[in-house]
């Protein structure tokens, strides 16, 4: 049984189709990649999945229980999270209270979500700034607190929206690594990315959506040869330096 199944999901915006008939299986302890060009319907599968928008079609089973158009908090509290693509942390509180307010999905006394909060800061690599405040922080210290007050609520499956844009290389191969060793301490993860490098290297599986619609499945050798992804998103300058390697 999958973890996390989603099967026939359509989800309409007046006459724009942002997903369409989408199904996507993840396995438990898996990195699924998500792919596409902007406007692919990337984002609106994690609003459809976290409760944020109810699908018009389709159903979203978690664990074997359908979940389909709970709303956020019920979302979180069975054990899926998620990161933004515009990452909003509340500026004006430091960084260990931002993944307190985390931690309080779980916890009920102040003390434990302290104690947990304290963990994860550390593992995100947060420790010395575990006081600043939010609105001081780098934008790839930003990125780390989001990922840290997503662990904070303990899911079983973390989605995370393009953690990696607007970094430079050295903060990207860190968040590569970041995040494998999140898998690595048994989490399955959903990960939207346009950084290449990133995806190919983290995902054991890659989908493309292009207007919503699945056009190809494979592993990342699969996906990285396949025409109607080189078409419709890696583009000819790939495809020119594919053929000069080959």
């Amino acid at each position: 049984m999958a973890l996390l199944e989603i099967k026939g999901l359509t989800k309409n915006f007046g006459g724009l189709r942002a997903v369409d008939s989408l199904d996507i299986r993840i396995e438990e302890g898996e990195i699924l990649g998500i792919i596409g060009p902007n406007g692919a319907g990337k984002t609106t599968v994690f609003n459809l999945i976290t409760g944020v928008f109810s699908p018009d079609e389709g159903r979203i089973v978690f664990e074997g229980h359908e979940i389909t158009g709970l709303s956020p908090q019920k979302v979180c509290h069975k054990g899926i999270a998620r990161t933004f693509q515009l990452i909003k942390p509340f500026g004006d509180m430091t960084t260990l209270e931002n993944v307190m307010i985390g931690a309080f999905c779980r916890a009920e006394k102040l003390s434990t979500a302290m104690m947990e909060s304290e963990k994860i800061i550390d593992f995100a690599g947060l420790s010395l700034k575990r006081n600043f405040l939010a609105k001081n922080l780098t934008i790839g210290d930003r990125k780390r607190l989001e990922l840290a007050r997503a662990l904070a609520t303990q899911p079983k499956i973390l989605l995370l929206d393009e953690v990696m844009a607007g970094l430079n290389p050295k903060e990207t191969i860190e968040a590569i690594q970041l995040i494998n060793q999140i898998q690595s301490r048994g989490m399955t993860l959903l990960v939207i990315e346009h950084v290449m490098r990133a995806i190919m290297s983290l995902s054991s599986r890659i989908v493309m959506l292009n207007y919503g619609k699945k056009i190809a499945e494979g592993n990342p050798k699969e996906i990285s040869s396949d025409e109607k992804v080189i078409k419709a998103y890696l583009g000819e300058r790939y495809d020119q330096a594919r053929n000069e390697r080959s």
